[in-house]
């Protein structure tokens, strides 16, 4: 996927990430590569192991480790953002717009120090961290609502995946400085249907990050819900965090093993194959940007069931592109779970979502998206 490059250099600064973070992150980083003469990455974790041999961009590792209580934490963090200041200080007179990703909403010292060498600064918004530490009960959740608040004070273009994020993220008062663009695009040769959607048996699923803020922990206690009326349905739940070992412990001590199946982590490269197995993809999440699952799967053929959250109901539209449900309680989980399988057109909601994501999330959609709202502000501040 090659387009013109532009003459600007782009640097993007993100929090050190897990593997969760490295495809959306990937999806900027192409994005921009084809808009940015040279590319500067500064990450850590998993994020530098994924991107430290791509060859088209220069990678900075800065390295995090979580701490055991508040007071480790916030030293940490601490000491994370000031080592993230002194490399993007080390290599700004390189870059003319920073471009700062996921966890960078929170990231107050490196805003301070672009703003000082006079760097134009662009937080691209995957989600309200404020809201997924609200959800997993953090007790540091008011004090990255700070950081949050001072950051879209200082920056000078915030990019949601959705208009309706802005009011949801009480963001209201930044509207002058707000633009709308998905960064999301999806290659359709590999996701795409390999099984007819009539040949595949009742398995609902759920691949993402196990936190709370996903709504995990709810998920796990509507499957049995569902299993009283339902004994025909299968479960799969794939993916990483906090929750894993509750997880295993659950299924078992609820007698679910044989019902539910646990795979862990799945590679990005296999996820067709295990789309195309379900016949539902549920998304119970409390916040949300625009989940690549929720494309990928679209894209593979598969409905999908979640809440109204972030940009997702942009995509589904209740019995026509996939399911909404009103909360994400178990109880409402497992009713919708049984109305979306019941549902007597099933395959041709599948059809129309795929027909809307082939329309509306390609490469070249997403690079011209960014490319103008980039090239507005690097205009601007010229003119200024």
């Amino acid at each position: 996927m090659s387009m013109e490059r532009g003459s600007q250099n782009i640097g993007i600064i993100t929090f050190p990430i897990s593997e969760a973070g490295n495809i959306p992150l990937s999806n900027l980083v192409d994005i921009v590569c084809s808009l940015s003469e040279d590319l500067y990455l500064i990450t850590g974790n998993e994020g530098y192991k994924f991107f430290r041999e791509d060859r088209r961009i220069h990678t900075y590792e800065i390295e995090h480790g979580k701490g055991t209580n508040i007071f480790t934490r916030s030293l940490r963090y601490i000491y994370t953002q000031l080592r993230i200041s002194c490399k993007l200080a080390e290599v700004t007179r390189n870059v003319d717009l920073w471009i700062f990703f996921i966890g960078g909403e929170g990231l107050l010292l490196p805003m301070l120090i672009a703003k000082l060498l006079r760097k134009n600064v662009v937080i691209v918004s995957a989600g309200s961290g404020f809201k997924v530490a609200r959800a997993q009960k953090d007790p540091l959740a008011r004090v990255s609502a700070l950081l949050q608040a001072i950051n879209y004070h200082l920056v000078d273009q915030i990019i949601l995946y959705s208009e309706r994020l802005v009011e949801e993220h009480g963001l209201q008062k930044y509207k002058r400085k707000i633009s709308i663009a998905p960064k999301h695009f999806l290659d359709f040769d590999t996701f795409k249907s390999k099984r007819g959607f009539n040949e595949r048996a009742n398995l609902v699923g759920y691949i993402g990050a196990l936190s709370k803020a996903k709504g995990i922990p709810n998920l796990l206690e509507a499957i049995p819900k569902v299993l009283e009326k339902e004994n025909r349905i299968d479960f799969l739940i794939g993916g990483d965090g906090q929750f894993r070992d509750k997880i295993e412990q659950f299924l078992g001590e609820q007698n679910l093993n044989n019902k539910a199946k646990f795979v862990g982590w799945i590679p990005h490269d296999e996820l067709p194959n295990y789309l195309n197995e379900l016949k539902l993809l549920v998304l119970p999440s409390y916040t949300e940007g625009l989940p690549n699952i929720m494309l990928e799967a679209i894209a593979c053929g598969t409905p999908v069931l979640a809440t109204p959250v972030g940009a997702i109901p942009d995509v589904i539209k209740d019995g026509e592109t996939g399911f909404i449900m009103e909360d994400n309680s178990p109880e409402c989980i497992a009713q919708n779970i049984i109305r979306a399988l019941n549902h007597p057109n099933l395959d041709q909601i599948a059809k129309a979502a795929r027909k809307l994501v082939e329309k509306e999330y390609t490469y070249e959609a997403a690079v011209e998206r960014y490319r103008g709202i980039l090239d507005s502000l690097l205009m601007r501040a010229e003119d200024g």
